[in-house]
């Protein structure tokens, strides 16, 4: 299943698939990806985002660590690697704090970029600043984004987020627009970066849930199954720039 070009159809339809990518991915999760001691929910906003999934961490001292998912120990091998050299803090500190959805502690969080996110200056710069937050407060975050640069992010999402601590800017590739980045908190800040265009197969990606831990996400497998449930009307569209 190759990486559609979904800026061929108007937002509303778009918004529809990432509404259902967004709850297979969290369906993987809960189904044995995570361990027994995390979980994720779908459908909250928290820090500012808009529907995505929160990974959490049983705070019950009764929960046990020993079952479900396992956590992967060795560094993921991506196309792109970058980290700070100290700890993530943006040179303009804003003072938002991230809050809590629930009693239970987030560890991480996923997001799929929708045109929303950078239509305008003000609402890039929002996400741009929630994202800082949440590293700063060292939750783990893994941003998916289908969407080819505009003149706002002329190298992607990842560029405009790293901007804000590196002076070493990011250089998408121009055949590759379309970026994956899963952010590592420790103490410091270590950025694993895909860059895929139209057409390609979708990666694994890492989400972290602790320094030097993370499960794989089946983006190929959960892109599949929101696929499926895209009206045909719509499916030929999309399809007829890619296939």
């Amino acid at each position: 299943m190759p990486m559609h070009d979904w800026t061929r159809v108007e937002a509303g339809i778009y918004h529809d698939f990432h509404h259902a990518w967004i709850f297979e991915i969290k369906r993987s999760l809960n189904n044995g990806l995570l361990p027994e001691d995390y979980y994720a929910l779908a459908e909250q906003h928290a820090a500012g985002f808009g529907p995505d999934v929160l990974t959490l961490q049983d705070v019950d001292p009764l929960a046990s660590a020993s079952s479900g998912g396992v956590i992967a120990a060795p560094k993921p091998i991506t196309s792109h690697y970058a980290e700070t050299a100290t700890a993530f803090y943006r040179r303009k500190k804003s003072s938002v704090v991230v809050r809590h959805v629930s009693g239970d502690r987030i560890v991480a969080m996923i997001e799929v970029i929708s045109p929303g996110n950078k239509s305008t200056q003000n609402a890039l710069n929002a996400l741009v600043t929630k994202a800082g937050e949440l590293l700063e407060h060292q939750i783990h975050l893994l941003l998916l984004d289908p969407f080819p640069p505009g003149r706002r992010d002329p190298n992607g999402i990842h560029a405009v987020i790293w901007s804000m601590v590196d002076d070493k800017p990011f250089a998408l590739p121009a055949d590759k627009p379309l970026t994956l980045v899963s952010y590592e908190c420790d103490d410091i800040t270590r950025a694993y970066i895909e860059t895929i265009a139209v057409g390609d197969p979708l990666p694994e990606m890492p989400l972290y849930l602790e320094p030097h831990g993370y499960v794989s996400i089946p983006l190929e497998a959960t892109y599949q199954s929101a696929w499926d449930t895209v009206p045909l009307r719509w499916q030929r569209v999309i399809a007829s720039g890619t296939e």
